[in-house]
């Protein structure tokens, strides 16, 4: 089935999105600013840009979308247990290792975490340094501390 494409323009930069009625392929963030979003969003896509836009908003907490992420099994399992951190919540790269079973495949999971094709939906930004440091975003650092800062209910108050 073919794949389509649309464009949604963020806070933090445009988002690529990809996929057809098998689900959501990918969301990637691009630094470049001159994408013009078109005027029609493909029918199987519409749906994601309005969840993607109620969450910058500040409507949406979870997302609600079918998901085909193109990745090995064990990169797929990872994706799978990022689903599982709530909104406001992060999760160590130990803690998320922990929870798939295997502590010792602790970079593993962080490569994972760095392949993940579907931003912000699977929350890769939620896992942070067991010093609780801001690591390994594909996004960038930046964007990373926006989007927590953006899920924090206490926004005057500092992260960290």
């Amino acid at each position: 089935m073919e794949l389509k494409t649309t464009y949604y323009k963020s806070p933090i930069g445009t988002a690529k999105i990809v996929g057809n009625n098998n689900g959501i392929q990918s969301i990637s963030v691009l630094d470049d600013e001159t994408i013009s979003s078109s005027a029609i969003i493909p029918e199987c896509l519409i749906e994601c840009v309005s969840q993607l836009d109620e969450y910058f908003k500040g409507e949406r907490k979870t997302f609600d979308l079918k998901l085909n992420p193109q990745g090995t099994e064990f990169q797929k399992k990872v994706w799978q247990e990022l689903l599982n951190i709530p909104f406001n919540k992060t999760r160590t790269y130990l803690e998320q290792s922990k929870a798939l079973g295997d502590v010792k495949a602790i970079r593993a999971v962080a490569s994972a975490n760095g392949k993940n094709p579907i931003w912000i939906v699977i929350p890769c930004h939620r896992v942070i340094g067991s010093d609780g440091s801001l690591t390994g975003y594909a996004g960038g650092i930046w964007r990373k501390k926006w989007l927590l800062q953006h899920e924090n209910p206490n926004k005057q108050q500092s992260l960290f």
